[in-house]
């Protein structure tokens, strides 16, 4: 297959990924050079592939899988999976790398593909995605002495029997629990998942369908969120939890359907695994709430701040040995899991609380958290440095700390913000958190009328 003339625009590789639209900037063509291109980097002898249900999945894994066994390397095809599923796999087979097909939240005409090597390290442009890309724009590729072979394999079952392993199945109460897929990869893992559960499941949108017919796959969006807390009060459910595409985000409701916001999950979830393995470290990043780090040093375990992004927070556990970390946006990462996230893992945990404690979840919740939040509220900012650096002059006069850990954080005692530029896009991003509702509101409404004058 001549390649050569097919031209690979380097814009569709991103910081952490690839990501176009199919049949424009990602094409199977695309795929095939991207296919040639990791393998020719990477120099080892197989990469697993997996891919969500997207309507173009099947056509680039085909294409990235030939131009990965036409470079002389072998492909193993994992079929549909989730993305937490594809770094399990890496992790726990010792595959050398790992590519997932997946644009996991973004509109139905998306696609893209996320890397990683073996131990599931993301690879990223600073570590080895700008290679790939380099290569992929020139087509200048070795030949092979011979094609690679294409190894099929599911570890659909023994990534359940994995994430299983982090509860006590047998503690687990028969809990009526809703879950929305989205249309996404959780509708194939869940119902195997919960056959192994006493609890009741309620699907919402289990079928696979890469059009997304009942709501976008991103549930970070309040909206996407609405037909989880229906079915949940419709039902008397004991709790729900919604996925987005590729299934490694969850975001979880409580009993009366109210939504569960990141901090309040990295807090239960360091709550439970502190119990489990005391004086243990767990990272969160900077814009979760302080009620996460103060309950961390309440029960003894070792709390540590990050930037924001999945690359910083899984080499800092790496380095830290840390069992757990958590982000705001619906990533929960696990020592025991490679050091990815999974959304699985995190909900099975919050499962085994429920049942353990023996009380709603918004009960086990009210203690461990007493912030306010905005959640985080982006404004067009062209020239985000200079807001950021006039936010610093006219707040940080009162502040009682300052950092700049990510953007820049300012810290009041009764209220705290912190304010980062998008990578991608000129946009400043406010987190603000307050010891009460009318503190947060009047502090938020504050900071966001400087940002935009």
């Amino acid at each position: 297959m001549n390649t050569a003339h097919v031209p690979v625009d380097p814009e569709i590789f991103h910081a952490y990924d690839v990501r176009g639209i199919y049949g424009e900037n990602l094409t199977d063509d695309v795929a095939y050079r991207i296919g040639r291109a990791a393998a020719q980097y990477l120099q080892v002898p197989e990469i697993a592939v997996g891919r969500d249900m997207r309507l173009s999945s099947p056509q680039l894994a085909a294409a990235l899988i030939r131009g990965i066994t036409d470079q002389g390397v072998n492909a193993i095809d994992l079929g549909m999976t989730t993305t937490d599923g594809l770094y399990f796999a890496v992790g726990k087979f010792n595959f050398p790398a790992g590519v997932m097909i997946t644009a996991s939240h973004n509109p139905a005409q998306y696609n893209g593909m996320k890397f990683c090597r073996a131990q599931a390290f993301p690879i990223s442009l600073e570590s080895g995605l700008s290679d790939i890309r380099d290569l992929a724009v020139s087509g200048k590729f070795a030949e092979p002495a011979s094609k690679g072979q294409v190894i099929k394999r599911d570890i659909t079952d023994d990534y359940i029997k994995h994430a299983l392993s982090f509860i006590d199945v047998s503690r687990i109460r028969p809990l009526k629990v809703v879950i929305d897929a989205g249309n996404g990869m959780a509708g194939l893992i869940m119902p195997k998942v919960f056959q192994h559960l006493p609890c009741e499941l309620v699907p919402l949108y289990f079928e696979l369908d890469g059009n997304f017919p009942h709501h976008p796959a991103s549930p970070i969006e309040p909206e996407n969120m609405v037909d989880v807390q229906k079915k949940v009060r419709e039902v008397g459910a004991d709790l729900g939890a919604a996925f987005d595409g590729d299934a490694d985000r969850m975001f979880p409701v409580d009993e009366h359907g109210d939504l569960v916001d990141g901090s309040k999950v990295i807090a239960a979830v360091s709550n439970s695994l502190l119990q489990k393995f005391p004086g243990s470290t767990i990272l969160y990043n900077l814009i979760v709430s302080k009620s996460v780090p103060e309950l961390i040093n309440k029960l003894g375990g070792k709390a540590i701040r990050t930037r924001v992004g999945h690359s910083y927070i899984k080499a800092e556990m790496r380095q830290n040995n840390a069992i757990f970390g958590g982000e705001h946006s619906g990533h929960f990462y696990f020592r025991d899991n490679w050091f990815a996230d999974s959304g699985l893992i995190a909900l099975l945990i919050l499962l085994e609380l429920v049942s353990v404690e023996n009380k709603p979840l918004s009960e086990i919740l009210k203690p461990l958290d007493h912030g306010f939040r905005s959640g985080e509220i982006n404004s067009t900012i062209a020239d985000a440095q200079g807001k950021m650096h006039a936010l610093e002059e006219h707040f940080g006069k009162n502040a009682k700390s300052v950092d700049h850990l990510d953007g820049v954080t300012l810290d009041f005692g009764d209220w705290w913000f912190n304010v980062r530029p998008s990578n991608t896009e000129p946009l400043l991003r406010l987190n603000l958190e307050a010891n009460s509702r009318e503190l947060m509101e009047q502090k938020r409404d504050e900071v966001l009328a400087f940002i935009r004058q």
